[in-house]
This record gives structure tokens, C-alpha cells and sequence, in this order.
């Protein structure tokens, strides 16, 4: 194999996959369709936000890393090449393959034209089960005039990464998912992982209809922990001296739960959770499989959402004041995404009702500024959002909000909403009211003990 790797589509995903590979020493070339991108990326500047990718296409973009809109070049240079570009949803739950269908048809094309012997084709988006198999093999053969497994092989691989983090997990997975078309497939794409990973994690090397499985399995398997873990924070909220960190952490010890993705907080959203969660219930019914169960949880987030809602406008309410700052505006720190995001449903919901609203999210103000425009205020920083309301809300548990002390509160009395307990309330003075949703009345009596 050629020390040498081509990732399609140079989006969130693809251009920190490729980042990475490019940066454990693998000669890479990016393909997109976007010339923007292309340009950027070969001048040494992310066209994209993720911590940690700026810095390194600084160093590699345009040398070792280099970008360009030929998939030609792509299968010329290189003898592997994964395909990471969006899968939209439909209105149905399912995916929409059209632009992994528009690249592998480019590819297949150049690949039937190179007169090479040998390619690897690696999809690494998130597809309905069944995609590679129906489809995407008989597209390839058809588009390139040679034959699985004699002329190309293909690997499903997805990802699971985080926003925020990408650049940490795809260097460090808890473990890598190769669905293979056969074990010569798989032991090149696993080659390849054992190289760029910085750990060693556990390589599941499976068919190709499994690895499919897994990953939307996956996914919506988390959403039904988050959404218990809400569950148990609402019920908290209604019982004097509870706390919603104490139990989710205790349960969390045991082994059959794991303290991963298992904390009161609020909905989950992005780019991921919601629409896997749907795919995953669409799949299932196809299968003759009744969905409730993560139909249920879908609706569990949605309430959640609603609580938010309400939660904060009972203590608008009581505060007299029809003013409200949001503090994270992302559906998770470090990161623009504002897609499904709970603090942008809860705008909606607080200009519904006639709230005057501030705003602010190092990250995330562009992109909240392109769905409500002057509708709101944006605030310089986090002290200016505090103090310009009566009532404060933190969406985000972002480490700057972490800071946030009396110094912070330099206007009037102010109630402090901290939807994730992030806050140190004896360091927040006499101006603040602290209010963390999760946890009940402190029973009389009761000072309670640290875990």
C-alpha cells in the first residue's frame, strides 16, 4: 500500500479525518467540491471551527495535506480513499444518499479510466443499513466496469467522534468499526487506524450490513441514556433535598450503566443525535420491528425541551423582570453548531412570551445571529451577558462559563438558572440568586455530603 490516503468531502468530519491522517504521516489528499475550501485549505487556514485545526493546517495545509476538486487525482494518487460527506435527513427519518451516490459515481468513473488494478473504497458516512450493499457496490462496478472483490474492495467505517473534539477522537477512539467486503479490505483500512490512532483501541472488523447497525444503533442508545438522566433530573427538581448529580454518578458505578452520557443537563441535539435517533426508529419499523421504544425517548428530549421552557419563565416570573441573558447558544460548548440546540429552542420560546433577551457563546454568535437577526441582543462577553437581565441562564457547561464569579455581576441582583451545575454558588456573592436545575429544596436540617 502507497503511504497515501484521499478523504472526499472536507466538511466538519472529512477535513479533521484528513487532518489527521495527514498528520501521522500519511501523504493526503482532500477532495472537495467547494474551491473556497480547496483554496483555504492549501493556504494554511481551516475553512472551518473545531479546536486544534487551525494549528495543524497551518503546518500541513498545501504540503502534506493538499486539498483539490479532482476525484481523479484522488484515485491516481492514492490507493484508499474515504468518502465522508453529508447524508442529509429526509422528511421519512432515513438518509439521503445522493451526495455519497454523486462521489462514488465521480470516482468509480476515474477509477474504470486509471487502469489501475486495485482500489479501496471507504465510506465513513452515517447511511441507512443496507446503503453499501444495495446500492453503493453495484454503483461502483456499474460506473467503473470492474468487479468487487476481483478489482476494488469496499469498507463501511463511520465514525464516532464529537463536536468539539474531533481532532481527540479521531486520534484516540474508544474503538475502530471496519465493515469489510473482504479481509484484505479490512486489513488495509485497519493498517491505517492502527498508524493515525494515538491509543490503541479495540479494531471490530465485521460485515458490512453490521458495521451499518452499529453505528446508528449506537447513537440512539445514548439518546435513550440522556433522556433517563433527564427524567431523573425533572423528578429531582420535585423532591425536597435531591440531587440529580448524586444518583446519576452512583449509578454510573455500575458497570451495566457506565457514567458516560448519563448526567442531568438539558436535550441533547447537534448534528447526530436527533436524526439517528429517527433513522434508527425508521430502519426499525422497516424491519417489521416495532419503534416505540426510541420513539419514546425522541419524545422524551422534546419535553425536556419544553420543561427548559417553562422552568425559566416561572423564575422570570417571580423575578418581576421580562429580561433574560442566555450564556451558550451551541448544542454543546466549543463549537458553532446551533442545530437542535436546547438554548435555541428556548429562545424561541422566551420571545413567544414577550422576553427581552441577551445573548452570548464565543463560539456559536454568527450562526445564532443568521436565525434571529436583531430579535435579540449580543452581548461582548460573558460579563456583559450577565449583567445586562435580571435572570441569567447557562446552557452550555463550557469551561469559560466555569469562571463566572461575583466579579461577573456588576448590575443589579441577579437569579443565576445553571442548567448543569457548573457553578460554585459561594463564590458567586450576595447579588446572585442561584438557582441549578436537577435538585430539589434542601431538606431541614440536612447539609449533605460531597461524592
Amino acid at each position: 500500500m502507497r503511504d497515501s490516503i484521499s478523504v472526499v468531502g472536507l466538511g466538519k468530519l472529512g477535513l479533521c479525518l484528513a487532518t489527521c491522517f495527514a498528520e501521522r504521516g500519511f501523504e493526503t489528499i482532500g477532495v472537495d467540491i467547494n474551491k473556497e475550501v480547496v483554496d483555504s485549505i492549501n493556504s494554511g487556514v481551516s475553512p472551518i471551527v473545531e479546536p486544534g485545526l487551525q494549528k495543524l493546517i497551518s503546518k500541513l495545509g498545501g504540503t502534506r495535506l493538499r486539498a483539490t476538486g479532482s476525484h481523479k487525482e484522488a484515485i491516481d494518487r492514492t490507493d484508499v480513499t474515504f468518502v465522508l460527506v453529508s447524508t442529509p435527513s429526509e422528511p421519512d427519518g432515513s438518509f439521503s444518499n445522493r451526495y455519497v451516490e454523486s462521489a462514488l459515481k465521480s470516482l468509480a468513473g476515474a477509477f474504470g479510466e486509471s487502469g489501475k488494478s486495485n482500489h479501496v473504497f471507504v465510506v465513513s458516512s452515517t447511511v441507512i443499513p443496507g446503503s453499501t450493499d444495495v446500492t453503493f457496490i453495484l454503483l461502483l462496478e456499474e460506473h467503473s466496469g470492474r468487479r468487487l472483490n476481483d478489482d476494488f474492495q469496499v469498507c463501511y467505517n463511520p465514525d464516532f467522534v464529537a463536536l468539539g473534539r474531533v481532532i481527540h477522537d479521531f486520534s484516540n477512539p474508544d474503538f475502530v468499526l471496519i465493515g469489510e467486503s473482504d479481509s484484505s479490505a479490512g486489513q488495509r483500512v485497519a493498517s491505517v487506524y492502527q498508524r493515525m490512532c494515538e491509543n490503541t483501541p479495540a479494531i471490530v472488523r465485521t460485515s458490512i450490513i453490521n458495521a451499518e447497525i452499529i453505528k446508528v444503533s449506537l447513537n440512539a442508545y445514548i439518546t435513550m441514556k440522556i433522556g433517563f438522566a433527564n427524567t431523573v433530573s425533572q423528578m429531582c427538581e420535585g423532591t425536597a433535598g435531591a440531587d440529580v448529580d448524586v444518583i446519576t454518578s452512583t449509578l454510573g458505578l455500575d458497570k451495566r450503566i457506565s457514567p458516560f452520557y448519563f448526567r442531568g443537563g438539558l436535550s441533547y441535539g447537534g448534528t447526530c443525535f436527533p436524526r439517528d435517533t429517527a433513522a434508527f426508529a425508521r430502519f426499525a419499523r422497516q424491519c417489521g420491528c416495532n419503534a416505540e421504544l426510541i420513539e419514546a425517548s425522541a419524545e422524551v428530549n422534546q419535553q425536556h425541551n419544553r420543561h427548559l421552557a417553562d422552568f425559566v419563565l416561572n423564575q422570570i416570573s417571580s423575578a418581576n423582570d421580562k429580561t433574560v441573558s442566555i450564556l451558550g447558544l451551541a448544542f454543546k460548548p466549543e463549537t458553532p453548531v446551533i442545530v437542535e440546540s436546547p438554548a435555541i429552542r428556548l429562545i424561541d420560546e422566551l420571545l413567544k412570551n414577550g422576553v427581552d433577551i441577551t445573548v452570548y457563546d464565543r463560539f456559536a454568535m454568527d450562526s445564532t445571529r443568521e436565525v434571529f437577526g436583531e430579535r435579540i441582543r449580543y452581548a461582548d462577553s460573558a460579563k456583559d451577558c450577565i449583567s445586562s437581565s435580571s435572570v441569567c441562564v447557562i446552557t452550555t457547561p463550557a469551561d469559560e462559563f466555569k469562571q463566572i464569579d461575583e466579579s461577573y455581576i456588576s448590575g443589579g441582583p441577579v437569579k443565576i438558572i445553571d442548567c448543569w451545575r457548573i457553578l460554585a454558588p459561594a463564590r458567586l456573592g450576595q447579588k446572585a440568586e442561584y438557582v441549578p436545575m436537577g435538585k430539589g429544596l434542601k431538606v431541614k436540617g440536612y447539609a449533605g455530603v460531597s461524592v
